[in-house]
């Protein structure tokens, strides 16, 4: 058996999305299961609509997935050449030849299927002519002598046996007469002639995988092995759109979510191992068989991506997560104020506060949110809520916390939570009633780690300065 050779083959006309980044990571997982190889082929032939900035944003998505592939990316554009020679070998063989249709006639043809209530198709006028009664000066178009009975049949690793009546299917183009090749023509040929054995794509491309095994046996090809894998849609059923989360794979970046995170979720939609929900990449190359994707619709959740990302993050070392963090900062909305703030002082609190700040972060958005009273510059500003709870009996009460605090000289979290045990004790106060404020004290905010984490976290000098700021 030949080695598995798969492609991710995105047109760039836009970012990532996130359907296409399922696509690539399913071949990218079948690929490495295997022990094969992943190529990447850029399908720019849509000169108007392909751009080097789109290209860039597709590569710089596929590397933050941790998605990789051998070789340079290939242009599809830049094959025109050979898909015109392999176009023109097809009509020398007698498998395809020139149209020189009209417009009008074409459009005739259009309007009279209509009228009887088929589907427009070509009526194979040219398949027999010689192009010797052409038009003078036409140029034709070359279209494929697809068979005109039985059926094509798409032996699918996925959708099963999947038969299309060549009644249906059409002598389709295959070069326009402009001599640019049709994507359907260009893609049998970039296929082959990179090796490619194993195509794996989204089912919108299921009919167009029978019209491509029509080239592949007009040319005496071997037809790679096809796996069409179902669309994603909503949570509510519904085709995927932009409030459901079809976005570009730079946007769940802005948004938060880990690399590692996104990839077990996208692999999840459609895929399953078992009652499996937590997946590591290696467990995922590990089990990964194409056989196993369903055949039904995955269903996008934002809710079970922000769970599952809220465990892969729990889950990561402390010094992993903060290096994430650290380098995700550039794309978060709120990064560039917290890394502007994060000097060296700064980065040693966040990370010895990171076992607390990562239990209760969904996203690195959160988790910069919680962190934010680590780097926040001296008098704090509170919020809404954390200005209440400091009213002027909290604030009297943190004025006679304050000596008891002052006396400790081994500063730790467990020596802090004795004092404020004994304080709360003596005074007849439950232990809420002196956490709260001293929390709002020392973070601005009513919500943070453990009000004895925070003030371990920040140290004896910079606690006891926030609290005499806040009492003043």
């Amino acid at each position: 058996m030949p080695p598995v050779v798969t492609r991710f083959a995105p047109s760039p006309t836009g970012f990532l999305h996130i359907g296409g980044a399922r696509t690539a990571l399913f071949n990218w997982l079948y690929s490495e299961h295997t022990g094969g190889k992943m190529l990447l082929r850029i399908e720019d032939t849509d000169r108007e609509r392909s751009t080097e900035a789109a290209t860039a944003a597709i590569i710089d998505g596929l590397t933050w997935l941790g998605l990789t592939w051998d070789g340079e990316p290939i242009s599809q554009y830049a094959r025109a050449t050979r898909h015109r020679e392999v176009a023109e070998e097809l009509v020398r063989m007698g498998k395809a030849y020139y149209c020189y249709a009209t417009p009008a006639e074409l459009e005739e043809m259009r309007e009279k299927a209509r009228a009887e209530g088929r589907p427009p198709r070509y009526d194979g006028r040219w398949r027999d002519r010689d192009p010797s009664e052409a038009p003078a000066g036409a140029k034709g178009a070359i279209r494929i002598k697809a068979p005109t009975e039985g059926e094509t049949i798409v032996h699918d690793r996925v959708q099963g046996e999947v038969r299309f009546p060549n009644k249906d299917l059409d002598d389709f183009i295959i070069l326009r007469s402009d001599g640019n090749p049709t994507y359907m023509h260009a893609v049998v040929v970039d296929d082959h002639d990179m090796g490619v054995t194993h195509i794996i794509r989204g089912d919108d491309h299921l009919t167009n995988g029978a019209r491509q095994t029509i080239i592949y046996d007009a040319m005496g090809w071997p037809v790679p092995v096809m796996a069409h894998i179902p669309l994603i849609h909503g949570a509510d059923g519904a085709k995927l759109s932009k409030r459901h989360g079809a976005l570009g794979v730079d946007a769940y970046r802005a948004m938060g979510y880990l690399p590692a995170a996104l990839r077990n979720y996208l692999a999840r939609l459609g895929w399953s191992h078992g009652d499996d929900e937590i997946m590591s990449t290696e467990d995922m190359v590990r089990w990964f068989e194409i056989e196993d994707v369903n055949k039904g619709a995955a269903r996008f959740d934002f809710q079970k991506l922000e769970a599952l990302n809220a465990t892969h993050m729990r889950r990561m070392e402390d010094a992993a997560l903060f290096d994430a963090l650290i380098t995700s900062l550039p794309y978060l909305p709120n990064g560039a104020d917290f890394a502007a703030k994060l000097d060296e002082a700064a980065k040693a609190r966040l990370l010895r506060a990171m076992p607390g700040l990562k239990e209760r972060a969904r996203t690195l958005i959160e988790l910069t949110d919680s962190a934010a009273f680590l780097v926040a510059e001296r008098p704090l500003q509170l919020d809404e809520k954390a200005a209440a709870i400091l009213d002027e009996d909290s604030r009297s009460m943190l004025r006679h916390l304050l000596p008891e605090f002052q006396k400790v000289g081994d500063w730790s979290a467990a020596s802090t939570e004795a004092v404020v045990r004994t304080f709360a004790e003596t005074n007849g106060l439950k232990l809420g009633k002196v956490a709260q404020p001293l929390r709002a004290a020392l973070t601005g905010k009513s919500t943070s780690p453990g009000v004895f984490d925070v003030l371990d976290v920040l140290g004896r000098d910079e606690s006891l300065m926030r609290i005499e700021d806040q009492i003043g």
